[in-house]
C-alpha cells in the first residue's frame, strides 16, 4: 500500500477487505489514519456465483474516481515510477490494458524448484509476442499488475463478466482483446515484485488452482503439457535399445544410461536459457529435476481439482460443479 500511495499519478489507493480474520482491519486502520489516499471498503457477504477477489475487485471499482484502474494485490511492491512506466507503455503501444508478471521473490527450496518453471511453462504458452499482437486471439494477463482505461473495463462487463473465472485476469484480458483493443503484457525489471507464498501449503494451494486453466483447461491440454515437460521419449528410446541391443553388448547398460543422461542435460540446458528469459538466475538450472516432479504432481492435482473436486482459496471452497 506504501509504495502504491508513493506513486504521483495515483490520485487515490482503494483496499478491499474480504471478510479477513486476522490482524488485516487493526493494519488498515493504522495506513488509513497516516496516508490520505487510502480509503478502506468492507465487502460484505459474497453473492452467489462470484469468486472472492473478482467480487472484492468489482467492489474497489465501482467507487473508483480514475480514467484508469490499477488492479494489484497486496503482496506486491511497487518500484518508484511503476505507474508511470505502465501510463507510458500505454501509449507507446495504444493500449487500454497493460499488466506485468511482476519479479519473484523466492527464499525456500520449494519456491525456487517450482515458481521459475511454471513461468518458463507459461512464457511458452502465452508468448508476450503474440499477446501483443492485435492480429492474433492471443491473450493475457496477470492479476498482480493489471491496469486497464476504465471506459473500455466497463464496456466489456468489468469482473461481473468474469465472476465465476478462477483464471479471471486472463479471462478479462481476453474480454478485452475480443472486443477488438489492443493490450499489453510485458516482464520488465524494477517495476514490481512479489513473494507469492510463504509456505508449502500455501504455494501448492495456489497452483493447484492456477495451472490447470493456465494450461489450456482441458484434459487434452494437460495431457500435451505432460507430454512436453517430462523426458518420455528419452526413456522409451532407452528401453527400445536395452530390449533390442542388450544381448550384444555387455556393457549397454551404462551406454543407455549415458544416453539418457545425455538427455536429460540437453533438457536442463533448454530450462537454463528459459531461465534467462524469464530473469531468473541462471544456477536455478539445479532444481530443474525436482522442479519437474512438482510441476507435474501439481498440473494432475489442479486438474483433478478443476473437473472433479474442489478448488480451495483464502478460505473459501469452489466446486468443480458449482
Amino acid at each position: 500500500m506504501e509504495s502504491v500511495a508513493a506513486q504521483p499519478e495515483v490520485e487515490e489507493v482503494i483496499v478491499v477487505n474480504d471478510q479477513s480474520t486476522d490482524r488485516t482491519s487493526a493494519i488498515l486502520a493504522e495506513l488509513a489514519a497516516r496516508i490520505p489516499k487510502v480509503r478502506v471498503l468492507d465487502t460484505g457477504a459474497l453473492p452467489a456465483g462470484w469468486v472472492g477477489k473478482n467480487y472484492a475487485a468489482s467492489v474497489g471499482a465501482a467507487v473508483a474516481q480514475g480514467d484508469w484502474l490499477l488492479f494489484t494485490d497486496a503482496d506486491t511492491f511497487h518500484f518508484p515510477g511503476a505507474a508511470r512506466r505502465a501510463l507510458a507503455d500505454a501509449v507507446d503501444r495504444d493500449a487500454v490494458l497493460v499488466s506485468y508478471s511482476p519479479e519473484q521473490e523466492m527464499q525456500t527450496f520449494w519456491e525456487r524448484a517450482l515458481i521459475p518453471l511454471v513461468y518458463w511453462r507459461l512464457a511458452g504458452r502465452f508468448s508476450y509476442g503474440r499477446v501483443n499482437d492485435p492480429a492474433r486471439p492471443d491473450a493475457a494477463a496477470n492479476g498482480q499488475f493489471l491496469m486497464i482505461l476504465r471506459e473500455v473495463y466497463e464496456a466489456v462487463g468489468g469482473h461481473a463478466a468474469v465472476a465465476g473465472a478462477v483464471l479471471e485476469d486472463v479471462t478479462l484480458a481476453r474480454n478485452v482483446k475480443r472486443a477488438g483493443y489492443t493490450i499489453y503484457f510485458a516482464l520488465p525489471a524494477g517495476v514490481v515484485r512479489t513473494r507469492m507464498y510463504r509456505s508449502f501449503p500455501a504455494m501448492w494451494q495456489g497452483w493447484t488452482k492456477n495451472l490447470y486453466p493456465l494450461m489450456g483447461g482441458t484434459a487434452g491440454s494437460v495431457i500435451a503439457e505432460l507430454v512436453e515437460v517430462l523426458p518420455w521419449f528419452e526413456v522409451l528410446v532407452c528401453m527400445f535399445l536395452w530390449s533390442s541391443i542388450a544381448h550384444r553388448f555387455e556393457l549397454t547398460s551404462w551406454w543407455l544410461l549415458l544416453i539418457l543422461l545425455a538427455a536429460l542435460l540437453s533438457r536442463s540446458l533448454r530450462y537454463g536459457i528459459g531461465l534467462y528469459r524469464n530473469l531468473y538466475p541462471v544456477a536455478y538450472i539445479q532444481y530443474y529435476a525436482p522442479g519437474v516432479c512438482l510441476y507435474t504432481s501439481a498440473l494432475i492435482s489442479s486438474w483433478w481439482k478443476n473437473t472433479r473436486g474442489a478448488v480451495t482459496w483464502k478460505g473459501r471452497e469452489y466446486r468443480a460443479r458449482a
